[in-house]
């Protein structure tokens, strides 16, 4: 089966790509750095073709709320419009736990924006996880105010990026 991973240079993408070649997949690590571009359409027609599956794993270079929201919008629609016309018959996109609940974040907004785009192309599995435990060190560190360390009042539940990598391969045919 080819199975085509937008973001496939990522994090997730490496990890995603890997599994999956092991698991006998053709399985091809899609992102502008390979000549693949969601966000401009550069490439999808050619890396599409014969496909089966898309996973997109693919994160906006900017998180500033217009910029991520034409993000996903934007790369969603060429993404499902090039699927669309390479005959992909399933597309499962990786989200985050929780996106419907804190509408005040302008990140989690387009992750929504995203979420409808790929449910309404009538071959949709959407994987939503918490945040990587990988970027831990990140968040306390862009959580530090002078000498202390502020720490909101929220639960939080970190997930490796190896477990949301599996949890991906494990869909790539339903």
């Amino acid at each position: 089966m080819k199975i085509v991973v937008i973001g496939g240079s990522g994090l997730i993408g490496r990890q995603l790509t890997s599994r999956l070649s092991q698991k006998g997949h053709e399985a091809i690590a899609a992102s502008p750095s390979s000549g693949v571009n969601a966000l401009t359409g550069e490439g999808l027609a050619d890396a599409l073709t014969g496909a089966d599956v898309v996973v997109d794993v693919s994160n906006s270079p900017s998180f500033e709320d217009t910029a991520v929201l034409d993000f996903f919008e934007r790369s969603g629609r060429n993404l499902l419009a090039a699927e669309g016309e390479a005959g992909v018959t399933h597309h499962v996109a990786l989200s985050i736990v929780g996106t419907d609940r804190l509408e005040s974040n302008g990140y989690f907004r387009a992750k929504v924006a995203q979420e409808r785009l790929i449910k309404g192309s009538g071959i949709p599995t959407i994987v939503r996880a918490t945040q990587f435990f990988e970027f831990v060190a990140t968040i306390a560190q862009a959580s530090v105010a002078g000498d202390r360390l502020v720490v909101p009042d929220a639960e939080f539940q970190p997930i490796a990026a190896a477990d949301v990598a599996a949890a991906l391969a494990r869909h790539r045919a339903r």
